[in-house]
């Protein structure tokens, strides 16, 4: 007896023991959603994924569509292309006229070698249909009309030889690595100083329809040389107009980091040259 009552006071003690060690769950609320931290690897790897850069835009197309205010010149100009080489990409004579709306090639035609077709041949046999003669009414007299001869203004061709360069304006030498400013000269200035053509020649573009260059002003000197004046705050001649060297053509602007700057440029064959190369080392 005295056995058996020391049997069951074990077994309750044992059963006590059990209760009070075992740990209570841990209760979440319904619908929530912890957290977990981060692992140092996870943290890592977020750190590391940068966003992409944009890619640059650019024509795969083979064709530009001609906007309000382009040219044929500022489309060769976009591209960088010679004028020349676009006229005859797309069969366009002087004085080059293109019109909104229309596709401009990028690049030459390429001319397939073809299979010559037969024409079809006309059938000798002709149905001859005999017809009524018409009655014959008498003709009306035309009174004589006196011709006007039209007034047409012909523009003298554009000086051969090679050209006379002036400095374009005043200022520093800027030097930065834009994408603009490696096709030519960074020049520095203050608001509304005067920019003055390089040398003499016709306007072929006066607009803002470039992205990257502003107001910008194209001067045709010949049959090989252009000339750019890019950021104007105004543009004082307009497409046609004939410049001379020296002449005040536009008043100087900002480019997109706020800088007051006249970027100048030229083109022999349009490709990008520098002009240091062809501007006097003293300026007048």
């Amino acid at each position: 007896m005295h056995q058996y009552k020391n049997v069951i006071c074990l077994v309750t003690l044992i059963s006590l023991q059990a209760c009070s060690g075992a740990g209570v769950a841990p209760v979440a609320n319904r619908g929530e959603v912890k957290e977990t931290p981060a692992t140092t690897s996870q943290r890592s790897s977020k750190s590391s994924v940068k966003p992409a850069k944009p890619k640059a835009v650019q024509n795969k197309s083979g064709y530009h569509i001609v906007s309000e205010g382009d040219t044929l010149y500022s489309i060769a100009w976009r591209y960088n292309f010679d004028y020349k080489q676009v006229a005859s990409w797309n069969q366009v004579k002087a004085p080059y006229t293109i019109y909104p709306g229309q596709l401009i090639r990028l690049k030459p035609v390429l001319k397939k070698k073809g299979v010559a077709l037969k024409k079809p041949q006309a059938s000798t046999k002709k149905n001859v249909v005999k017809q009524p003669l018409p009655e014959k009414k008498p003709a009306p007299v035309k009174k004589p009309v006196k011709k006007v001869a039209k007034k047409t203004t012909v523009k003298p061709a554009l000086p051969k030889g090679p050209v006379k360069w002036y400095w374009p304006t005043d200022g520093k030498i800027a030097r930065t690595n834009s994408p603009t400013s490696k096709k030519g000269l960074d020049i520095l200035g203050r608001a509304g100083q005067r920019v003055k053509a390089a040398a003499s020649g016709e306007v072929v573009y006066s607009g803002g329809g470039l992205l990257g260059y502003g107001k910008l002003i194209i001067i045709k000197h010949n049959e090989t040389y252009l000339s750019a004046y890019a950021y104007n705050s105004k543009l004082l001649v307009k497409e046609g107009d004939r410049v001379k060297a020296g002449e005040n053509i536009s008043e100087m602007g900002q480019d997109h980091t706020g800088r007051t700057v006249l970027h100048f440029e030229i083109r022999k064959n349009g490709k990008p040259t520098n002009p240091s190369r062809y501007l006097p080392k003293k300026r007048a």
